[in-house]
């Protein structure tokens, strides 16, 4: 039964709809021009009503996820883009999605994942997509290390924040509500992969930083990184108790992602990159994160 109907409010329902149809976006499920399923589907597969749906749909319009249209449905206009000027990337410049990339990391025995970010949304989806190919056998890493940086939970950010109300905590309220949820999910499925014995070894560690994210930075097996900037735009923000609030918020999910790989020479532009970030990333870990 729908969490509307149980009354909780649907808040729940209707962020894990959104979710995971963003995922879907940002792996190439659902690819830039196609068309969501219908909101009858969707509603059947998910298990929730229609209004839970089509609250969700609100949201990712509000987005630029999707355009809606009636008689129409839901069309994709927005997905997760990559550049790259690498050759083993070469697909990245026909539209390839962060997805694939991810894909190929797992393929390795050991898998390891440093990430910067402002939340763990992103990450979650994409680690719950490699833990399905690990369940069906297809991907059998050994080990799997993950240490996730992401702001500190007492650092006053400048965005999410209402434009009515700078002071009002509500929407870091929300925030902190997301990353607590995904972080959860995203521990828990890894924790669960090697209590099942599909993965012998996990490791998951993540800290906190006094630090605003402008960027997000996925490292790679120590040898890939994909970087993208944060750009602050105007959008309204749906709350669970189904307010809208217009407000100031970047996007992760649907950014572009800058793709840089080390070689065998260490001063290409792209082994430099991955030099400096990797650097980066440690020194942020080591003297300034806490746990």
């Amino acid at each position: 039964m729908d969490a509307q109907q149980t009354g909780d409010g649907g808040g729940k329902e209707f962020q894990r709809v959104a979710d995971e149809l963003r995922a879907r976006m940002t792996d190439g499920t659902y690819p830039l021009t196609s068309f969501l399923p219908s909101q009858r589907d969707l509603a059947v597969e998910f298990d929730v009503s229609r209004d839970t749906v089509q609250r969700a749909l609100r949201e990712l319009a509000q987005e630029g996820w999707i355009e809606s249209r009636q008689g129409s449905g839901s069309r994709v206009v927005k997905t997760q883009r990559i550049q790259s000027s690498t050759p083993k990337a070469s697909r990245s410049r026909h539209g390839t999605t962060l997805g694939p990339l991810i894909s190929e990391a797992f393929e390795r025995p050991e898998v390891t994942l440093d990430v910067y970010t402002l939340t763990s949304e992103s990450l979650d989806a994409h680690i719950r997509l490699q833990a399905e190919r690990i369940r069906a056998g297809f991907i059998r890493p050994q080990r799997i290390a993950l240490r996730m940086l992401l702001p500190s939970t007492s650092l006053p950010l400048p965005y999410p924040r209402a434009l009515d109300d700078v002071e009002n905590p509500r929407l870091a309220d929300r925030l902190h509500t997301i990353t607590e949820r995904h972080t959860s999910s995203l521990r828990g499925v890894l924790r669960e992969l090697e209590a099942e014995r599909l993965v012998p070894s996990v490791d998951v560690q993540v800290r906190h930083a006094p630090l605003t994210p402008a960027f997000k930075l996925y490292l790679l097996n120590g040898v890939e990184v994909l970087h993208g900037l944060y750009t602050v735009i105007e959008r309204q923000v749906v709350t669970d108790s189904g307010e809208a609030i217009p407000a100031l918020d970047v996007l992760g999910l649907g950014a572009t992602l800058t793709h840089h790989v080390a070689d065998a020479d260490p001063n290409s532009s792209g082994s430099v990159f991955v030099e400096s970030m990797r650097s980066w990333f440690e020194s942020v870990w080591e003297l300034l994160s806490e746990d």
